[in-house]
């Protein structure tokens, strides 16, 4: 995430390479556990493997102009935009 936001253009420049990042940010996407009321302490140090993932691909999108989301949607068929309304 921190590359993607690093410099102004790099997150269109990582568009290309797609297919190489997506399916494995694909494979733990659902990666989230579900305790039900409980309360998980992962989740305040960040090390929820699938909130991660979530987080990447909304600044993938967010970065990568006007393709990444279509590109997103290809590789990973459960992500939803969090642009388009």
């Amino acid at each position: 995430m921190k590359l993607v936001q690093s410099e102004e253009m790099i997150g269109e420049s990582l568009v290309p390479y797609y297919r190489q990042l997506l399916p494995i940010l694909a494979i733990f996407k659902n990666n989230v556990v579900n305790i039900g009321d409980n309360i998980d302490y992962a989740q305040q140090k960040k090390m929820c493997t699938g909130d991660l993932v979530q987080a990447t691909l909304e600044m993938f999108e967010q970065h990568g102009g006007d393709d990444a989301f279509i590109n997103i949607k290809y590789m990973v068929p459960t992500y939803e935009s969090c642009v388009i309304v």
